[in-house]
C-alpha cells in the first residue's frame, strides 16, 4: 500500500501547475426556434422546440424533431440554468439523440433587452452549454465518445423565439 499513496503524491512542481491543454473542433450549428414559455413558476421556464429546427456542419446535416424541450431553472442570483433535450435526425436517416445543461449569466440591461424582442448576441451575455449525443447509427457512432460545448450566437424571445448556438467537440 505505501507504494500506492506514494504514487498518488503530487509533487511540489506541478501542484496547482496546467499539465493538459483543451482544444475544440467545430461540429454544427444547432438552431431551434421555441414555442411561447409554459412558466411554472418563478424559478421554471419550460420551452417547447417548434418544427423548423435544425443543424448544420460538415459531418452532421439535419432536422430537430419532437419531443424536444429547453427546461430553465432561473436561480436565487438571478443566474439561468438549462436543461435540453432533442432528437436529431440527419438527412441520411440516422436518430441522434442530444442532451445538454448550461448556464446563461446576463445584466439586468441585457435581460430587459431580451423581454422586449431584442436580439441578444454572445456579445451580450454568457451563455454556454455541454452537449453529448448518443445514436445507434454506425455512421454518427463516433459522436457517442465525444463531449462538446457549445456558445451562444443569437437568442431573441417574444414572436418568433429562437435561440442557435455553434457547438465544439472538445479534443
Amino acid at each position: 500500500i505505501p507504494a500506492i499513496a506514494d504514487s498518488a503524491r503530487v509533487s511540489p512542481a506541478s501542484a496547482g501547475a496546467q499539465t493538459t491543454k483543451i482544444t475544440t473542433e467545430y461540429l454544427m450549428t444547432l438552431y431551434a426556434p421555441l414555442d411561447p414559455p409554459q412558466r411554472i413558476d418563478s424559478s421554471l421556464v419550460i420551452y417547447n422546440v417548434r418544427s423548423g429546427g435544425w443543424v448544420k456542419g460538415a459531418r452532421i446535416k439535419g432536422a430537430l424533431i419532437a419531443p424536444a424541450a429547453d427546461w430553465v431553472r432561473v436561480m436565487p442570483d438571478g443566474s439561468v440554468r438549462n436543461d435540453v433535450r432533442a432528437t436529431i435526425k440527419t438527412d441520411d436517416g440516422a436518430l441522434i439523440y442530444i442532451t445538454y445543461n448550461g448556464i446563461v449569466s446576463r445584466s439586468k440591461e441585457v435581460a430587459e433587452r431580451l423581454a422586449a424582442g431584442n436580439v441578444i448576441t454572445a456579445a451580450d451575455e454568457y451563455f454556454v452549454t455541454a452537449p453529448t449525443m448518443q445514436t445507434s447509427s454506425r455512421t454518427y457512432s463516433w459522436l457517442n465518445h465525444v463531449h462538446c460545448v457549445g456558445k451562444m450566437v443569437e437568442v431573441k424571445m417574444g414572436d418568433n423565439s429562437y435561440v442557435k448556438y455553434d457547438i465544439f467537440i472538445v479534443r
